[in-house]
Order: structure tokens, then sequence, then C-alpha cells
């Protein structure tokens, strides 16, 4: 392997984006097949709202559950062989999950998606630290989180489709097997950057200089006991900045969980609409998210590059986002399909905006703690996946209400995601490592 560095300038940072782009896409796919399949589920297998919402639960008890330990094997292992075996082992439990008809099973089979997802985003946010300068960190995080949107909203369609040529099983089958394709190409394609081959050193040096940690994995090297991991946890959830950041990202996650989870359910019981009617029109909402987390990123990054505080910067969209997601209450005024997904829309492109958090986790961690304290983000944030669906499946049950107490819910959660940016997360600078 050629490994010379020349002084010309390489863009090899632009095709690592790439890369976690599609790994984005399939991640998300898995995330929310089940969603799609939940219509179909409710009918042919006879369960109640309330065991669904214990289905789409047992994805997040899993990925909660197990991101502070992976996020502290993210720190420890280099992501081209980590992410590309959990990629694999998640993507066969989802096509094992398409032989399954029993609801114990279907609630394991999620738990060990969750379980090997758990340390994607965590990963992900390793390899924007490590290949990407500061200034275009925003932007980048934008694209692979737009993944989430993107997938869902111009293959929810075609997943509809399927139920209704075939079944829902055959969903599982179909993304289980792209996954394990990608994690293979994965492998193949992802190095860090001083084992890249073909880059150029002016490339390293571009990085290096504008806040890219080329050396992030030499620098989680050392090894740590039990009681130090413990030590390490306890600085992290005892900063103020940090408190913030991980409460918002609770609120964050839990606007984004109903799409990703309730939303076509609500479709097909509320509005009454045809699977693949639903699939269609379910794609808008995620369309307005796909283009909110673009719009959030590249402008976020146009603030820093026009010398605006990383404060300003960050948290302007975000804040933004927050505020926008409560026009899902709209939908609570009116019977009219059209409005309702007008609304809808308007709060899906509203969580877009609001989900460049991750650039926060890459600018206020400490170093020698990036991947725990992504960890710790991401396990604040995936306690929302847990609640959530379980909340809205109890609050949509109760009598004739329908779908009012769950949207005054996602409502709620947008007010306090405001509070956490403004009152507790404060300037954005890095958290000294107390080492």
């Amino acid at each position: 392997m050629n490994n010379i560095k020349t002084a010309v300038m390489t863009r090899k940072r632009y095709f690592i984006v790439f890369l976690l782009f599609v790994t984005g896409v399939i991640n998300y796919l898995d995330r929310t097949n089940m969603s799609i399949a939940a219509p179909q589920m409710l009918i042919d297998l006879k369960i109640t709202k309330i065991q669904l919402g214990t289905i789409f639960a047992s994805w997040g008890y899993a990925y909660t559950a197990f991101q502070i330990p992976c996020g502290w094997l993210v720190d420890k292992v280099k992501p081209k062989y980590f992410l590309g075996g959990i990629l694999f082992f998640w993507s066969i439990a989802t096509f094992i999950l398409g032989l399954s008809g029993v609801f114990f099973v279907i609630v394991g089979l999620r738990f060990v998606i969750g379980m090997f997802e758990a340390p994607s985003y965590p990963t992900n946010n390793k390899i924007v630290t490590t290949w990407i300068p500061e200034s275009e960190r925003a932007s980048s995080i934008a694209i692979y989180t737009s993944a989430q949107f993107v997938g869902v909203a111009f293959l929810t369609p075609v997943l509809g489709w399927i139920i209704a040529t075939y079944s829902w099983h055959a969903i599982f089958f179909t993304t289980g097997a792209l996954g394990v394709i990608w994690s293979i190409i994965w492998i193949w394609r992802y190095n860090d950057p001083k084992e890249c081959p073909g880059i150029s050193q002016a490339e390293l040096d571009l990085i290096e200089e504008n806040g890219g940690e080329i050396n992030i994995s030499e620098v989680a090297k050392e090894k740590s006991d039990f009681a130090s991991v413990l030590k390490d946890l306890g600085y992290i959830f005892t900063r103020k900045k940090l408190l913030g950041l991980f409460l918002g990202q609770f609120c964050v996650g839990g606007a984004t969980i109903f799409f990703l989870t309730w939303f076509p359910t609500y479709l097909v019981t509320e509005l009454h609409m045809g699977f693949i009617k639903a699939g269609f029109m379910a794609s808008v909402p995620f369309l307005c998210g796909f283009a909110g987390v673009l719009c959030s990123g590249f402008f976020s990054d146009f603030l820093v590059r026009k010398g605006c505080s990383l404060a300003i910067a960050r948290k302007t969209p975000i804040i933004t986002g927050f505020a926008l997601t409560t026009a899902v209450l709209g939908a609570t005024m009116t019977h009219n399909n059209t409005l309702i997904i007008t609304f809808m829309s308007i709060a899906f492109f509203a969580t877009g905006l609001a989900s460049i958090t991750w650039s926060l986790v890459s600018s206020l961690a400490p170093i020698r703690l990036i991947g725990l304290t992504g960890g710790s983000f991401n396990f604040v944030g995936g306690l929302s996946s847990i609640i959530v669906p379980t909340a809205i499946g109890h609050l949509a049950s109760i009598n004739d209400t329908g779908f009012m107490y769950p949207l005054m819910f996602v409502a709620a959660l947008g007010v306090v995601g405001i509070f956490c940016y403004i009152a507790l997360l404060g300037k954005v600078e890095r958290v000294q490592d107390y080492k």
C-alpha cells in the first residue's frame, strides 16, 4: 500500500463523509423499518398499540443501555473494523427479524439491533473529529445526519410498496441484506487519516491546523480500569455545559423519535390512509427534515467562516429548530389532511435544524474522552427512544383523544430543549480534562 504523502491538496475527507452518509442511510433504515411495517404487523400479529410501543422501545432499551460502555470502546478501538463489525451484526439481526412472527422474539431481535447500533453515532463523531476541520464540521455532520431523513424519505414509498406487494417480512430481508453488503464495503474502503492511501501531506496539515484531531487514536491508547472509567463518567456528568448538551439531546431525540416510530401508524390509524399512500405522505416530512438538517449544517459553518462565535453559529439553528417543533400542535386543530401534513413537515424541518448537536460534542468534549462523552450524550438522548414511544403508546390509548396528547408532549420537548441550550450550555468551548 502506498502511503507516500505529497504536497498536492487532496480531498479524501469528503470521501469519508460520503461513506458516513451511506452508513447513516442504512443505519436509519434498520432503525425505522419497524415503523413502516408496524401498521401491517398490528393486523397480522394481532398486537395492541401498547405492545407495539414495547417493540419500539425494546430497541431503545438496548441502544441506551450500551451507550456508555460502547462509548468507552469507541475511545479504544479503531473505527475501521469496529463500525464494520457492528454494522454486519445488526444487519444479520434485521434479516432474521423477517423470519419471525412471535411478539417476544421480535422484541428480543429489536433489542439485539439496538445493542449493535449503540456505538454507531459515537464512532461517527470520532471519525468526524479525526477527519474534518472545525470550519467544515457542522456541514459534514449535517450531511451524514441527513441520511436518517434521506433514507426514510426516498425509501419509505418503496418499503410501503414492498408491504403492499409482498409482506412486512420482506422489508427486513431487504434492509438486512443491504447492511451486510455495506459492512464489507466499509472495511474495504475506510482508513484513519495517517493510514489513508493517497492522502497528501497538505490535506493532513489542513485538517490538523484547523481543529481536526488526526492523532486521536494515539491519545486514546492509555489503559484504564473500572474505577478510572467511573471517575471519568462522574466528571463528564458534573460539567454544566455537557449536562445541558445531554438534556437537550433528549429533547431532540424525543421529537425525532415520534416521526421515526409512530408517525406512519398515525397516518394509517388516525388519518385512515392506505399503506402505499401513507408511505408517500410520510416521505414529505422526512424530505423537509432532510432540508432542515442541511440548512442547519451549512448555515452554521457559514457563520463560523464569517467570524461568528461557535455559540452563535451552532446554537442559533438548534434553538430555532426547537421553537419550530411546536408546529405539531397545529395538527390537533384541524381535520384537513393537507394542513396536518404541512404542520408535520414544518415540525420535522425543525428537528432537522436542531439535529447538528453532534457538532457540539466535537467542540465541547475533552479529547481524551471524546468517545465516552459521545456515548454519554447518546445515552441521555437514547432514553427518549425508550420513554417517548412508550409514553405515546399510552397517551394515544386514552379514550377518544387520538393523538392530541402525544403531539402536545412532542411540542413540550421543544420548549424544554430551548431552556437547556440557553440556560445550561452557555459558551461553546472545549471542557478541560481533569488529568
